[in-house]
Order: C-alpha cells, then sequence, then structure tokens
C-alpha cells in the first residue's frame, strides 16, 4: 500500500463522527445486556485459548528484522504494530485433559513450520518480552521514532499498514507516545515505541456470563503473584538510556518494562502512575472490580474510544454489537472482559489476562495458561478469602511485581484468611489452588502438576527470566564490560538457548 493510499485511509477514518459512534455503541451495549440476561453467552463448559506475540531478528547477528508481508502470510502470523512482530493465537478449546494438550501441541503445530520457513530467509522469531538489539546500522531511537508526513497525516515509518494503528497517532486522544523509565526518557511523533514489547494473553471463558465480577475479582487477586513469575523485560536497547552509570542502570531496572511502556505509550501524556490510587483517565491500567456484569460492559461504554470508524456489518453473530467490539479494541486494561462470538451458539463471556511477557519455551507459556485457568475454576468454586483482599493492596502487588519480581512484599490471603506476604507460602497455596482447579476440569494429578511444574521451579529457585537477564547483566557490568555489550551478550545467549528449547523445553533447563 503507497503512503498516500494509507493516509488517505486514516483520513477517512478521522472522519467517523465520535458522538453518532457512541451512540451506536451504546444502544449495542444495552442489546447485549439483554443476550447476557438471557443466557446465551452461558456455556456449558470452561474455554481456554491463547495469544502468542514474537518479534523477529536477523539469525546471524541477532539484530532485529522487519518481517516481510508475504512471508507473514506464508507462515500464517497475524500483523501487529511493528514490522518485525508477529502474533498467532490458538483456537479454543474445553479445559480438560485433551484440550490443555491441544493448546500445547497447536502452537508446536504453528511454530514449527514457521521457524523453518522464516530461517531460509536468515530470520528467527523470538519469543521474549522486550527486544533490545536494533536492525543493522540503526539506532533503537530511530527505528523507533522514524516517520514522515503524507497529506497532513504522521505515518510510522516501520509500522504496519493498518489504518488503526496510524490512526492513534493522529486523532485528537492525547496518546502519551512516550517512555518514562529509570534512566530512560524517549519522545515520539507515533505510538511505534508500543512495538517494542511482546506478550501472550491466555483467555478463560465463564461458564455463567453473569457469574463474570467474581471470576474478574480473583484475577486482579492473582495477576500479580503471577506477573512476579514470569516477569521478563528489565532491559531496554541500550541507545535509549541517559547518560547514567552502567552501574547505576542495573541497580535501578525494573523486571518488567513492558508494562511501562504500554502505559506511558498509549495512556495520556500527563498520565500519571499514582502511588496511592488510579488517575481514571489512562486507558491502560489495573482495572477496578466489577459489581455486576452490566456493570463490566458500562465500562467498556465509558470508556473514551480512540479512533471511532465506521463498521461495516458482517455475518457473525457478534457484529450486532460491532461499535461496542470496536470500542473494546482499544479498551486496554491489564485485565479485561471479552464478549463475543461468531454464532449464537459459540457467544462467550471470557476473561482475557494481559500481565504476562512473552516466555523463553512453549512450555512455560502453556505453563502460565493451565495455572491461571485453574484459578479460575478453583478460586471462585471454593470461594477462596483471597477474594476480600483491598483492591488497593492487588493494584500495588501488581506494581510491586512489575519493579522487583519475586522479590516484591506480595500480599495474599490465605485459605484460612490470613494475609502473608511469606512467597513460599503464597505460592505454595496458589500451585495447590491451581493443581485442585485442574483436576476438577479431569485433568489426572500428575498431568496437572507437569504444567505446573516450570512456575514452581521458579518460584522454588527465585529466579525468572527477568532475574536471569538481569544477573548475566549484572555479572558483565562488574567485570568492567560495558552496559551497551553486557545487554547484547545477554541477549544473545537468551536467543540461544531459546533456539534449542522454544518447542521442546523450559526456561529452567537453562539454569
Amino acid at each position: 500500500m503507497s503512503g498516500s493510499e494509507l493516509a488517505a485511509r486514516v483520513s477517512d477514518a478521522l472522519e467517523v463522527d465520535p458522538e453518532a459512534f457512541q451512540t451506536q455503541a451504546a444502544e449495542e451495549a444495552q442489546r447485549l445486556k439483554q443476550e447476557v440476561r438471557d443466557g446465551t453467552f452461558d456455556n456449558t463448559e470452561a474455554i481456554v485459548g491463547l495469544e502468542l506475540e514474537l518479534y523477529a531478528v536477523d539469525s546471524r547477528t541477532g539484530s532485529l528484522r522487519r518481517v516481510p508481508r508475504e512471508l507473514l502470510g506464508l507462515i500464517g502470523f497475524e500483523k501487529e504494530l511493528g514490522l518485525h512482530n508477529a502474533e498467532m493465537q490458538t483456537s479454543p478449546q474445553p479445559l480438560n485433559e485433551h484440550g490443555l494438550a491441544a493448546q500445547e501441541a497447536e502452537l508446536k503445530a504453528n511454530l514449527a513450520p514457521a521457524l523453518e520457513r522464516t530461517s531460509r530467509e536468515d530470520i528467527q522469531l523470538v519469543s521474549d518480552g522486550l527486544w533490545t538489539v536494533p536492525p543493522n546500522g540503526e539506532t533503537a531511537t530511530e527505528y523507533l521514532c522514524d516517520s514522515v508526513e503524507q497529506d497532513g497525516v504522521r505515518i510510522g515509518t516501520n509500522m504496519s499498514d493498518a489504518a488503526r494503528y496510524h490512526a492513534m497517532t493522529n486523532t485528537d486522544f492525547p496518546v502519551g507516545m512516550r517512555i518514562e523509565a529509570p534512566h530512560v526518557s524517549l519522545s515520539a511523533d507515533t505510538v511505534m515505541p508500543e512495538s517494542l514489547i511482546t506478550s501472550i494473553q491466555p483467555h478463560y471463558q465463564i461458564p455463567h456470563a453473569p457469574d463474570l465480577p467474581d471470576y474478574f475479582a480473583y484475577a486482579l487477586r492473582v495477576a500479580g503473584p503471577l506477573l512476579a513469575l514470569g516477569v521478563n523485560s528489565p532491559f531496554f536497547p541500550p541507545d535509549l538510556y541517559d547518560d547514567a552509570d552502567d552501574e547505576a542502570v542495573v541497580d535501578d531496572a525494573w523486571m518488567e518494562h513492558r508494562v511501562t511502556v504500554f502505559e506511558d505509550v498509549l495512556n495520556p501524556g500527563d498520565w500519571e502512575r499514582e502511588p496511592d490510587g488510579v488517575d481514571e483517565s489512562g486507558k491502560v491500567r489495573f482495572p477496578r472490580d466489577f459489581d455486576t456484569v452490566e456493570g463490566a460492559i458500562d465500562d467498556i461504554v465509558a470508556d473514551t474510544t480512540i479512533v471511532p470508524m465506521d463498521v461495516e456489518p458482517g455475518e457473525r453473530f457478534d457484529d450486532a454489537f460491532a461499535h461496542l467490539r470496536h470500542k473494546h479494541g482499544s479498551y486496554w486494561r491489564w485485565v479485561r472482559p471479552v464478549f463475543d462470538g461468531a454464532s449464537r451458539s459459540s457467544a462467550n463471556a471470557r476473561i482475557e489476562f494481559r500481565p504476562l511477557p512473552a516466555q523463553p519455551t512453549v512450555r512455560d507459556a502453556v505453563a502460565f495458561q493451565a495455572v491461571f485457568a485453574g484459578l479460575m475454576v478453583a478460586l471462585p468454586k471454593i470461594e477462596h478469602p483471597v477474594r476480600s483482599l483491598d483492591w488497593g493492596r492487588a493494584r500495588e502487588n501488581f506494581y510491586a511485581a512489575c519493579r522487583e519480581g519475586l522479590d516484591a512484599e506480595l500480599t495474599w490471603v490465605t485459605s484460612d484468611g490470613a494475609e502473608t506476604t511469606n512467597l513460599d507460602r503464597t505460592y505454595g497455596e496458589l500451585f495447590e489452588i491451581a493443581r485442585e482447579g485442574l483436576e476438577h476440569q479431569g485433568i489426572p494429578t500428575e498431568t496437572a502438576q507437569q504444567y505446573i511444574r516450570p512456575l514452581r521451579e521458579r518460584a522454588d529457585r527465585r529466579m525468572t527470566p527477568a532475574r536471569w537477564k538481569h544477573d548475566h547483566v549484572a555479572a558483565a557490568v562488574d567485570g568492567r564490560v560495558p552496559l551497551a555489550e553486557a545487554i547484547w551478550g545477554m541477549q544473545s545467549e537468551y536467543v540461544d538457548h531459546q533456539s534449542e528449547t522454544l518447542l521442546d523445553g523450559s526456561f529452567v533447563d537453562w539454569l
């Protein structure tokens, strides 16, 4: 697509009347509420799914690579924000022994030929939280900030040609287009800096849609502990750092800068991550509890739409809620409710769990999917008292996990109603509850333990992918290796380990 064609599509999107769009979305929300009350979104069993994002590097040098669009189509992956990104989604499966096995098999079945095909172009797909090595001959700043103006529209040079991505840059909504992190300060003219990060996103489809607020509350309260296990992005590309001492960069690094990036780039420029509350103007934030499923739908309606667009009616059942679905596309909460379905029989209400960065291996990603699903089954079933943990404390757990990973002081409420910050007690109980949830779905005990084991070992060893990265860089800097060389050396080792274990190993095999 030419620059002028893309600019024309962006301009068309920006001309949509936001008030008329909002009116249609609100009307659709009322119909959606009625369908929920009528039981249309109820299901007889729990269903799971997973989204997996990757980025591409040069297999010879380890530097970031743009993926040719025709190659992306050949390997069956979807476009994401940056030209270096690729995304795949698993087919929804029942949460049982065969369904979870199918999830892992589908990931491998798609990744294996994709890795083989991209290798012919000297491209390697990497599962990681945040890339650190820019393309050959470019700095990360240049790659992330390069843009042109075409017919009055700002176009990110290295962004995919989807009009909605570029429209976010050109809308009146004051997206920050910046990153503020320890010793990092970056400002751009587009939302392209968000393409630094990649994630996994487990989905859990609940059986009875009106019960969504209860499941949602539990998901918020396990967000901090699960994120602390999954952290995987302690460092930025070296040229993004200010003139700080190498030791200060290492000492002050957060374990999960992916959260920082997403919030800073897409929230308003004056949005603040307040320590004692929450700035409700932020579109990317830790969400509040819902009292009712109708309240969850109302929250989507009330959320500011960054780019209203003309939505063409289609043949799907949920096209009856097409404007609301479009709003949901920029309803960026770290945990969010989803209501959709291609047909009336497949209509579902589910929870999308978004805190987790991409993981070192497929087995690690599926471990998180299994543990999250097991918790969603068991916690509401046994009415676990962690539901009573104050929302503000759950939010503090989340951001503490971002900063410190497993070194964070995380508050948990045990099954006997006592608060604890003892990590062994917290994870011991969390894993046992997840096992019980999986067993309740007919998964044999030994199989459930196998799914949980990669994360249990992380907790036992106090070792996460982020800590592994941090230890490597810290040791190099202590040995007088310059920061850039230390980060790139660590990244090269990460990619080498992953090339051997992505499909058939786990992160703990690296230790």
